[in-house]
């Protein structure tokens, strides 16, 4: 019998937890706590150290549990999104600790662990509230499409196909060797490298770097090239071109005293890339609740139907729980923010109010666009609380972060429940298996921040970064913070100039990528042609560009050239893409550079987690 075809074994794990009992949720608990979760909680802190942004391992979670869940049969479908559920909230919170690098950053007092992690269990959970609060009318009424949610759904539909299953967890396998073996392949031939220097400065010769020493100097991240892969040639090779821009301005920056002499470019460069992004932001935003005010006018006008009526039990929600939940985290935030932290009352306050809006419009954002701009919400806190008397750094990096936090994990919760709103996946059971995600990350963002920092010293340097250590993220939160309590008189300006840039090329994007015939023109071949050399060269999108301004040269380049060739494969390969059992063609996220690039970040964060409990460990011995 056709493997895609035969009836799922109920011998294996049908039998020993059947579906619907008490053992089986604990089962798919302990798997989503034990390996997806701490997977993609690893990787998303590898990410967000590494690279400044992060992906919360949907796609891989939704890929590994459906190998589990395969032997349920279709009705497998709702436990891998419950697993992934959890693993993606473990991902969004682990990624938080770059909030702790950056108030090393900014020489603020570290709080105790114990501290933080309460600060950041009661945020996170707050944060699930603030989510799901909104998804009536995000999810249910206003029916946006969260593209992710999407492709997660559609992915965990088309894996009841073995030959899928098959197929893409061989990919992902295949990222996930080279990314882990390739970093430790050049960790060991940089110990050797280093071993040979010592050796001929001990015999008083000269050391010549070799071919080994050149090749260990083009500071080659995995990670970085993996992210490439993900995102293609259309974000990634603007962010070189910008790159190439930053370098040729060097000298000049440093001529007007802008930068030290020994400074790299992106000390300066992401105060005007933090200032593209505000401006962008701005189009994006307007353009967003415009939409939304189009979208519930046309509800009220057509009232469709929506996929599933809203008395059947999976969709329904305990309102009164829900807003009790609210007010105990709410109070939590509060207590631990004020009494533990030392944090004013009133930033606290002022946070939380903030909180509900920025989700509310991070939520139409990410449901329009499939993207969540927390950073954007962290920075446009700082600069509320500014105007309104901010002085202390320390109020300003934790209250922001309240904000910070809740789109991040609010987010998540509006984007599992449009898969679980597509599925008929019980409301209420996802939501519990994102606390039990959320409480996990809470330990992890706290515990992954400190060895990752204890293994790799660079990343306690302010604004430091070799090789893939760019931490583009807490470049830009601490340099939110610093700008506004600290200001130097360049920088307002830059960040001014910044906006106007962001501004005007957003305004042209969106007249041109907008306009009817246009749309027409680039679905044909030249049009197409032209319209890639728009996005790339032309016009780029101040989003993708501005992510030069984060990171060193050499990364821009790795990154540029990941997209390039991730590009090509998939126009190559076009013709040929691999199709469902219903014979559709697959989603992005099941595409063969896309399950790579996600194995190789993947494999990279491991090895990288890997040299760094080694190392640790080694000082432990020597000590």
């Amino acid at each position: 019998m056709n493997d895609a075809t035969a009836t799922p074994n109920p011998r294996l794990f049908a039998r020993w937890f059947p579906q619907g009992t008490t053992r089986y949720y604990v089962f798919l608990a302990a798997i989503a706590v034990l390996v997806l979760g701490p997977l993609g909680g690893v990787t998303a802190s590898y990410m967000n150290f590494s690279l400044g942004f992060f992906v919360g391992g949907q796609v891989l979670a939704g890929i590994l549990g459906s190998t589990i869940t395969w032997f349920y049969g279709p009705e497998g479908r709702h436990g891998a999104n419950y697993m992934q559920t959890a693993a993606a909230s473990v991902a969004s919170m682990a990624a938080m600790g770059v909030l702790i690098q950056a108030m090393v950053w900014l020489g603020l007092e570290e709080p105790p662990v114990w501290k933080l992690i309460l600060y950041f269990l009661s945020v996170g959970m707050f944060g699930v509230g603030v989510g799901m609060i909104f998804t009536p009318l995000l999810v249910d009424k206003l029916q946006l499409t969260y593209p992710s949610g999407l492709a997660v759904a559609n992915i965990l539909r088309a894996l009841t196909d073995v030959r899928l299953l098959r197929r893409s967890v061989g990919q992902l396998a295949t990222g996930i060797g080279i990314g882990t073996i390739v970093p430790l392949g050049l960790e060991r031939l940089g110990q050797v490298e280093a071993t040979a220097e010592k050796a001929a400065e001990a015999a008083g010769q000269k050391y010549e770097p070799g071919a080994l020493a050149k090749l260990l100097s083009l500071d080659l991240s995995v990670s970085t090239v993996g992210a490439g892969i993900i995102l293609g040639a259309r974000v990634t090779v603007p962010a070189f071109l910008y790159a190439v821009v930053w370098r040729e301005l060097t000298p000049w920056i440093r001529a007007n005293g802008w930068l030290g002499e020994t400074e790299p470019f992106r000390k300066f460069a992401f105060l005007v890339a933090l200032g593209t992004i505000m401006g962008a932001a701005v189009v994006d935003i307007a353009l967003i609740l415009r939409q939304a005010v189009q979208r519930i006018r046309k509800a009220a006008a057509d009232k469709p139907a929506p996929v599933a009526e809203p008395g059947e039990a999976w969709k329904r929600t305990n309102t009164t729980r829900l807003v009790a939940w609210l007010a105990f985290w709410a109070l939590a935030v509060i207590v631990v923010s004020v009494g533990l932290l030392d944090v004013g009352l009133g930033w606290v306050l002022f946070a939380i109010v903030l909180a509900f809006a920025m989700m509310l419009v991070n939520g139409i954002s990410f449901g329009i666009t499939d993207s969540n701009p927390i950073s954007s919400a962290f920075v446009v806190s700082v600069v509320l609380m500014a105007l309104v008397g901010l002085k202390a750094p320390v109020e300003g990096l934790i209250a922001a972060s309240i904000v910070f936090v809740v789109t991040a994990i609010g987010g998540d919760m509006q984007q599992d429940r449009s898969t679980g709103w597509r599925l008929g996946t019980n409301r209420t059971h996802q939501f519990r298996y994102q606390v039990i995600g959320v409480f996990l990350g809470a330990v992890l963002s706290v515990y992954m921040a400190k060895l990752f920092m204890s293994a790799y010293p660079i990343l306690k340097v302010d604004g430091g970064g070799s090789g893939h250590w760019q931490s583009a993220m807490t470049l830009k939160i601490a340099g939110a913070v610093r700008s506004i309590t600290q200001p130097k008189a360049f920088q307002i300006p830059a960040m001014l100039i910044g906006v106007a840039i962001g501004l005007v090329t957003e305004i042209v994007r969106k007249v041109v990528k907008g306009n009817a015939r246009y749309k027409a023109w680039s679905a044909t071949r030249v049009g197409f042609g032209f319209d890639f050399c728009f996005d790339c060269f032309l016009v780029p999108s101040p989003y993708a560009s501005s992510f030069a301004g984060f990171v060193s040269f050499a990364t821009s380049v790795w990154f540029s050239l990941g997209g390039a060739v991730s590009s090509f494969v998939n126009w190559y390969g076009k013709k040929r893409a691999p199709v469902a059992k219903e014979g559709e063609p697959l989603p992005e996220d099941m595409s063969t550079t896309s399950l790579v690039g996600g194995g190789l970040i993947a494999g990279d964060s491991i090895a990288a987690l890997a040299t760094g409990v080694a190392g640790l460990l080694s000082l432990g011995k020597g000590k």
